[in-house]
């Protein structure tokens, strides 16, 4: 065999190997899982005691469909949750559109399908960011919904801005995050600029047997403007 015909076998099997890798990304991918976590804590903010947070989402070539929600598992005052995002990723960079429902807000009957801007419980927010690998960047602004207001009672389009590090350490997944409020809200309790959300969290998989291994975290998280600090333990149950 000579040296162009074997040229030509390679590029042959490149190919065909090739497709089949690009097949296999092409494929619809579905996530159901929960986490089970001691305290919701969100954005450096209490929102209640242990809770079971579900997911179930679709995605296929960077844009995903998620569903979302947490519920209090042992206290009836803790906050419900009902979340619903479109999402985005090419490289990078990302962005999305969230619709976050609570059980508290404008409607004092908590009706789900109560869109009316002066009397529900949905909060509507946008987002864009960008993964560098060491760092990553990514905002978030209240476009429509249950929004914040401003010192002059206008509606404040509340924001938040975050910055998150990924590391490896002691066999763990480590990542440090810090969050801000860049401007006036009542929705986050900012009179201007504030740093709400400093966490260090650690990931690792704890092996049950060969085939089973449950995901477990813990992670330390301050609010330098409340001035309040939590500490939460929670593990992952997923479907494969």
């Amino acid at each position: 065999m000579n040296i162009e015909m074997k040229k030509y076998i390679f590029i042959a099997f490149a190919c065909l190997f090739g497709n089949a890798t690009i097949q296999a990304q092409d494929k619809v991918e579905t996530t159901v899982e929960a986490d089970v976590v001691s305290q919701y804590i969100w954005r450096g903010m209490d929102l209640g005691h242990v809770s079971l947070q579900p997911t179930l989402a679709v995605s296929y070539r960077g844009l995903t469909l998620e569903a979302w929600g947490s519920v209090g598992l042992t206290d009836s005052n803790d906050t419900r949750e009902f979340d619903v995002a479109l999402k985005y990723t090419t490289g990078g960079f990302n962005f999305g559109i969230g619709d976050y429902w609570f059980n508290e807000g404008l409607d004092p009957q908590n009706r789900y399908f109560r869109y009316n801007a002066h009397s529900t419980n949905h909060v509507i927010e946008a987002n864009v960011g960008y993964d560098f690998g060491p760092l990553a960047l990514q905002w978030y602004t209240n476009i429509a919904g249950n929004d914040g207001f401003t010192c002059c009672d206008h509606r404040a389009y509340s924001s938040y801005v975050e910055a998150t590090a990924p590391f490896k350490l002691g066999g763990c997944q480590w990542q440090a995050t810090i969050g801000a409020v860049p401007f006036y809200t009542t929705f986050y309790d900012a009179e201007g600029f504030i740093i709400n959300n400093v966490t260090l969290r650690a990931d690792r998989d704890i092996k049950i047997t060969d085939h089973f291994s449950l995901p477990v975290f813990a992670q330390i998280t301050g609010n330098p403007s409340s001035e309040h600090a939590y500490f939460v333990f929670g593990f992952k149950l997923k479907a494969f």
